[in-house]
C-alpha cells in the first residue's frame, strides 16, 4: 500500500537515488570544489568517503546474491543502494550549492539533502524493492559518508556561478524521466555470480522461505511431547 502518493511519483522519487544520476552529479560538484582552494578538502573527503561507502554497499549485495549471506530476521539481503548513495551525495550537493550563502542557510541545504535521501528510502519501501532494514543500513551508511566528509572539512564560502545550480536542477528533473533504466542491479549480480561460482543469483524468497521453514521445524521441536 503506498503511503500519501501514488505509484508512478514513488517511482520518479526512488530514481533520484540511482547511482547513473547521482555519481555524476557528484563527480562533477566535486571537481568544481577541487578547483577551490577552499574547498578542496571537502572535495577529497566527500570523494574518499562516498567510495568506501560504495564499497561496503556492493560487498553486501556480493555476500548475499553470490554467497547466501543474509539476515532472514530483519528481512535484510544488503545495504540499498538507492538509500545509501542519497545520503551520501546530497547533503553535500545541497550544501555545495549554497556555499555563498550564510552559516545557518547552509545548514539549512544539507538537512534538507537528508529530507530527500529520507524520502528515497522511503520509496524503496513503497515499490517493494527493499525491506526497511535495508534503507535503514543505507541511509546510515551514506549518512556517515557525508557527515564524514563535513567532519573532515566544514562547507566552504564561496560563490557559486549561477549556471551551476541551474545546471544540477535542469539534471535532477530531466534525468529521472528520461534516463534509461539503471543497470547496476544487473552489473552486481555478474559480479556476485562470477566470483562466487554460482549459476543463479540467490534470492530474498529463497531466504525467507529456508528461514520460515526452520523456524516451523523449531516450533515442532518445541511443542513436541
Amino acid at each position: 500500500m503506498s503511503l500519501l502518493l501514488p505509484s508512478p511519483a514513488w517511482h520518479v522519487i526512488s530514481r533520484l537515488g540511482e547511482a547513473q544520476i547521482l555519481l555524476p552529479a557528484a563527480l562533477g560538484l566535486a571537481l568544481w570544489l577541487g578547483l577551490r582552494a577552499e574547498a578542496s578538502r571537502l572535495s577529497l573527503a566527500w570523494m574518499v568517503s562516498l567510495a568506501f561507502a560504495v564499497l561496503v554497499t556492493t560487498v553486501t549485495k556480493v555476500a548475499f546474491i553470490g554467497y547466501g549471506l543474509g539476515v532472514a530476521a530483519i528481512n535484510f539481503t544488503g545495504v540499498s543502494g538507492h538509500a545509501m548513495f542519497a545520503a551520501a551525495v546530497y547533503p553535500l550537493v545541497f550544501g555545495a550549492l549554497a556555499s555563498s550563502l550564510s552559516a545557518p542557510a547552509q545548514r539549512t541545504a544539507v538537512l534538507l539533502g537528508a529530507a530527500l535521501a529520507l524520502l528515497i528510502g522511503i520509496s524503496r519501501v513503497q515499490l517493494f524493492a527493499h525491506s526497511w532494514s535495508e534503507v535503514a543500513t543505507g541511509l546510515a551508511l551514506g549518512g556517515s559518508a557525508s557527515a564524514a566528509a563535513l567532519w573532515v572539512a566544514r562547507m566552504p564560502h564561496v560563490r557559486v556561478p549561477g549556471w551551476l545550480p541551474a545546471g544540477v536542477l535542469v539534471w535532477l528533473l530531466v534525468m529521472p524521466t528520461q534516463a534509461p533504466p539503471s543497470r547496476t542491479h544487473d552489473l552486481v549480480t555478474r559480479l556476485s555470480l562470477a566470483l562466487s561460482g554460482r549459476s543463479e543469483p540467490y534470492t530474498r524468497r529463497a531466504m525467507l522461505a529456508a528461514w520460515h521453514q526452520q523456524r516451523a521445524g523449531e516450533t515442532k521441536l518445541l511443542l513436541r511431547p
